[in-house]
């Protein structure tokens, strides 16, 4: 780990990280384990939990160092839990990263029931607001930073997914609302708004398309870089801002390849 470059960035401070067994939040628990944080991997997944954290472990600094806390953050007494057995574990919270959340199938509003619609919301929105809430008692102690997850689409739309772009940006707008409310007490609060990032989510999409080359393809060609994004590059993010940013709060930083760049062939017909 001497040659890596996040190593000891962010040494003996507090994270906790919802749903990172997989994807974006496992590449953030990843690249925060690197720099010597102690990292509270959480999930409603059990078994993927467990295998994640046997493996990040490898690259703590102590095994100790990594932890998994079962939470479904549908459940506000999972969210109660997940704080108050990080403070029995290491006795504060530096960091908390919402990462936990969900692009449902994309479909025109007439096929969304008003429930998908408040199941949803539960999910990717009145989760955050919990974890949120839960936590910053304790990271008004330490002066720390809260990173919530949201999306490019919450900024710029996308076609058939009505019920998540609204979603995601209202964790955008809760960030800058919460952002003045805390920075009197040293708290900074932002968000990451991630584009295409190459996720289990997305191998499955690919899987399951009647094209699957296409699929893959049409997924990198939407960036300006040709590429889709690596979970690593949004945890490496994530720990910019938290490890760094000392005088950033508020502000959605997106990571996206250029996806939003530039003209393109948009009209629907």
């Amino acid at each position: 780990m001497e040659n890596d470059p996040t190593s000891q960035r962010y040494i003996d401070k507090v994270v906790i990280i919802t749903g990172s067994s997989r994807g974006i939040g496992r590449g953030c628990a990843e690249e925060f384990v690197k720099a010597g944080s102690k990292v509270v991997v959480s999930s409603n997944d059990l078994a993927e939990g467990t295998r994640a954290v046997a493996e990040l472990k490898l690259l703590a600094r102590q095994p100790e160092y990594v932890t998994f806390i079962a939470c479904d953050v549908r459940n506000q007494q999972d969210i109660k839990t997940l704080i108050s057995g990080t403070i029995s574990l290491y006795g504060g919270i530096d960091c908390l990263i919402n990462n936990a959340g969900w692009h449902p199938p994309h479909k025109p509003i007439d096929d969304f029931s008003i429930e998908e619609f408040r199941d949803l919301i539960d999910l990717n929105l009145i989760s955050v607001f919990a974890a949120c809430k839960f936590a910053l008692p304790h990271l008004r102690q330490t002066s720390g930073n809260i990173i919530n997850i949201a999306s490019l689409v919450a900024t710029i739309g996308q076609h058939y997914a009505a019920t998540y772009v609204a979603t995601k940006g209202a964790v955008a707008s809760l960030t800058k609302a919460l952002a003045i409310d805390e920075a009197p007490h040293g708290v900074r609060i932002n968000s990451v708004s991630p584009g295409n990032i190459y996720t289990p989510l997305w191998q499955e999409a690919i899987d399951a398309a009647a094209d699957p080359d296409k699929c893959r393809a049409d997924g990198e060609a939407a960036q300006v870089m040709a590429r889709m994004g690596r979970v690593e590059e949004v945890g490496r993010l994530c720990l910019f801002i938290a490890a760094d940013a000392s005088f950033t709060t508020g502000v959605d930083h997106i990571i996206s390849g250029g996806a939003e760049l530039g003209y393109g062939n948009k009209a629907k017909r």
